[in-house]
């Protein structure tokens, strides 16, 4: 009996320096919320740049990361599609062919200079995708697989059935279905 009279006086006074602990110092002077404006003071650094998913993990060598994702889009292209041309080469020898292309068209160095400008365009007027076989990078949906296609662009050829065994990650849905409505993503498992 005694030792739960001591744990409900430890619980009264764990509630009690809780309840003294908390304040309405995000109250205004009326007892509401008062917004509050961001606060863009201060300096700031770009960690990581993701435009595409996997263009900066796969064709940028860790020695430049820190330099990629700091430099600006509109300057990449200039700065890093060489660099990543001789990725690209040395991935797929195939690409070192001035005339050999990929599902898209483009030769290596066609290719490799639209992938290092690091940005996802976005069509506001088309079907939204990071490729279907018609529409290119024009955007991106929850469900498109953008690590299929990356291999398929990488490896496939000019009809995508180069390589059969390094154009597919096989993983072909994710694991939950996603939403109908905001905010899309599948709930947590």
């Amino acid at each position: 009996m005694k030792f739960n009279n001591i744990k409900l006086i430890m619980i009264a006074m764990l509630v009690s320096f809780s309840t003294y602990n908390c304040s309405s110092d995000d109250d205004g002077p009326t007892g509401t919320m008062t917004p509050m404006t961001p606060d863009f003071s201060g300096t700031y650094a770009q960690e990581d740049q993701m435009g595409r998913p996997a263009i900066n993990t796969v064709f940028v060598d860790m020695a430049d990361k820190s330099t990629f994702n700091m430099t600006v889009p509109s300057a990449q292209a200039a700065a890093f599609q060489t660099k990543f041309q001789d990725k690209l080469e040395a991935l797929n020898p195939a690409h070192t062919d001035p005339m050999y292309t990929n599902a898209l068209g483009f030769n290596a160095e066609a290719f490799t200079t639209a992938l290092s400008t690091d940005v996802l365009t976005v069509s506001l007027t088309g079907t939204t995708t990071f490729f279907d076989g018609t529409n290119i990078l024009t955007g991106r949906a929850l469900a498109d697989d953008v690590i299929t296609t990356e291999l398929l662009l990488i490896f496939g050829g000019p009809t995508g059935a180069d390589n059969p065994g390094l154009t597919d990650d096989n993983v072909d849905a994710n694991d939950k279905p996603f939403l109908s409505s905001f905010p899309y993503l599948a709930s947590p498992w």
